[in-house]
């Protein structure tokens, strides 16, 4: 059996949200010290741009790694549905407790469209651009263990921009 050859197909939306970044483990002060004015209490939105790249092999029946359609499909089902003219942290439950960050918002992305793919092994790639400066990449696996939060140092450890400040 000869081995078949890899290919990659990216497919690109757009959609529009509004959220504010504010993590409910920081008082008012450091909420707005760490993420400026993208904790503005009203919010802010952006018009984000998706790029949801499939890899695997060629199929030699087929011609293909995975019919665009289908991945159209898959795409309108894990994206624009629930998130397209929504408020993330209102209109998204999963946001409820998780900050909605464009790194979250990759993982959101990546996780939904494995549920609702055929061949979830093929998703390779989720990559978000929140502003033409602003870019975050997530392939799945490789996680960290997360160390318990501890509170005592959260009004210490301050940076003074965030990831969507431009």
């Amino acid at each position: 059996m000869s081995s078949l050859p890899i290919v990659s197909i990216t497919r690109r939306e757009t959609f529009s949200s509004c959220h504010r970044l504010h993590s409910p483990f920081l008082n008012d002060e450091d909420n707005k010290k760490l993420y400026g004015k993208c904790n503005n209490p009203n919010g802010h939105g952006h018009n984000y741009v998706v790029l949801v790249t499939v890899k695997g092999p060629v199929d030699p029946q087929t011609g293909m790694v995975m019919n665009v359609h289908d991945l159209k499909q898959f795409m309108q089902k894990a994206i624009m549905e629930p998130l397209d003219h929504k408020n993330l942290d209102q209109d998204v439950p999963y946001f409820k407790a998780v900050v909605s960050t464009t790194e979250n918002l990759a993982i959101f992305i990546w996780d939904q469209l494995q549920k609702v793919m055929d061949k979830p092994q093929l998703l390779h790639e989720v990559k978000i651009l929140e502003t033409e400066k602003n870019h975050v990449v997530y392939r799945g696996g490789n996680t960290y263990t997360r160390k318990k939060c501890n509170t005592s140092n959260l009004h210490t450890n301050h940076h003074d921009v965030s990831s969507d400040s431009d």
